[in-house]
């Protein structure tokens, strides 16, 4: 039995270079997959190719440049003024290549999330498909976590798997890995739009059960649907 309809997750997605995952999830809200409003994209770069086109997608887009001599806490003050003017109850990291400082993230906690090219908690940081290339892994992935101070180790929600096949270089890794985030990253807001996703105690909490190790997409798309 269904309820009254829910609202639609007011979501802001910040972005510094092409926004495939942004487009990703902008996608999912066009098609009807996903209960998820992206009411603004945000940029650092004026010229991030993913500005031109969230705006094909009718999105709005803001540029909050990083100028010259400006300090990372003057930065995300002005950051956060941006983000705050949108009343967002998600703010999605989607190729934001700035380290967010303490007081940004702890206005938002909870509402922060981030998807990262490798199965975290390895290779964070950059440059994840060449270092699970040269340390031989036979897998390599993305997650999905809550943002926190920690660098790429906030709490996990979930993780796609691909396998790493002979001949693979960087780049065909990385495509491989890139059409799992544009799977699981919808799917997270999703999640969060249900409720079926919160943060509580400083945990990520996926159908009232506290995660201890991320949800696999294999395991979540076996996962029936609750009712909205």
């Amino acid at each position: 039995m269904s309820g009254a309809p829910r609202g639609k997750l007011r979501t802001v997605v910040l972005i510094s270079g092409r926004g495939s995952n942004m487009l990703a999830i902008a996608r999912a809200v066009r098609a009807g997959e996903i209960a998820v409003e992206i009411v603004a994209v945000i940029s650092d770069r004026p010229k991030a190719p993913g500005l031109a086109a969230a705006a094909d997608f009718g999105l709005r887009c803001e540029v909050v440049p990083a100028e010259p001599g400006t300090s990372r806490a003057d930065y995300d003050r002005t950051l956060a003024d941006a983000v705050r003017a949108h009343t967002p109850e998600a703010i999605a990291l989607a190729g934001f290549m700035r380290i967010l400082s303490p007081p940004f993230v702890s206005e938002f906690t909870g509402r922060l999330l981030n998807i990262h090219p490798s199965l975290l908690p390895k290779y964070r940081g950059l440059r994840t498909h060449e270092r699970a290339l040269a340390a031989g892994e036979p897998e390599h992935g993305c997650s999905v976590h809550f943002v926190t101070d920690e660098l790429d180790g906030g709490p996990l929600i979930v993780q796609a798997r691909v396998p790493v096949l002979p001949g693979d270089t960087v780049a065909t890794l990385s495509a491989r890995v890139q059409a799992q985030e544009h799977r699981i990253y919808p799917m997270t807001l999703e999640w969060l739009a249900s409720k079926r996703l919160q943060w509580r105690e400083g945990a990520a909490w996926f159908d009232g059960t506290r995660l201890q190790e991320p949800v696999r997409i294999e395991d979540a798309e076996r996962i029936p649907q609750r009712a909205s």
